[in-house]
């Protein structure tokens, strides 16, 4: 599985950074996260009960960050277990970049392989699954780390948010 992607996120390079590496801030946004555990600056821990498609387990894995460039970026490596339904290994590359005053953009390059179970599933609800979590992910970071999001008016949503809406859609209707 491969997947690319960037997120504004209206807080400091230097915040975001901070965050990106703060496991309590983690755990409060990664989707399922039991328990995350900072062993050293460059080591975590983490249990993730995670489900897709038919295969639902709790997955145990070590993450390993490399390549630090504080407040630019890092490489990220790991692998998980999930038991009988699993695992999973890979790596991505996260870079951040000023975007404006007081605002951050976080790219990220991702690739992961994964076997067992979770691998009989099908690769495109592997990549469904993996880019919802992706979004569920940064909406919360975003809101977290940069605040809560632009309030609607008059009841219609704004227009970042109908954008946000169609790439589900799409995402959905053509399983991207």
């Amino acid at each position: 599985m491969d997947m690319t992607g960037e997120q504004r996120i209206e807080a400091s390079r230097q915040k975001v950074w901070a965050a990106l590496n703060d496991p309590e801030i983690l755990r409060q946004c990664i989707p399922g996260c039991q328990s995350i555990e900072k062993l050293s600056d460059t080591e975590m821990t983490a249990k993730v009960l995670l489900q897709v498609g038919p295969v639902r387990a709790t997955f145990a894995g070590k993450v390993t960050l490399s390549d630090l460039d504080p407040p630019n970026g890092y490489k990220i490596s790991g692998e998980g277990s999930g038991g009988m339904a699993g695992h999973a290994k890979g790596g991505a590359t996260v870079t951040l970049k000023d975007d404006g005053p007081g605002a951050t953009l976080l790219s990220y390059v991702v690739h992961a392989d994964v076997g067992g179970k979770l691998a009989q599933v099908g690769g495109r609800l592997i990549d469904s699954t993996a880019k919802k979590l992706a979004g569920e992910f940064f909406d919360r970071f975003g809101t977290v780390v940069g605040g809560p999001k632009e309030p609607e008016i008059s009841g219609m949503p704004t227009q970042k948010a109908k954008v946000s809406w169609w790439q589900r859609l799409l995402a959905w209707l053509f399983g991207r």
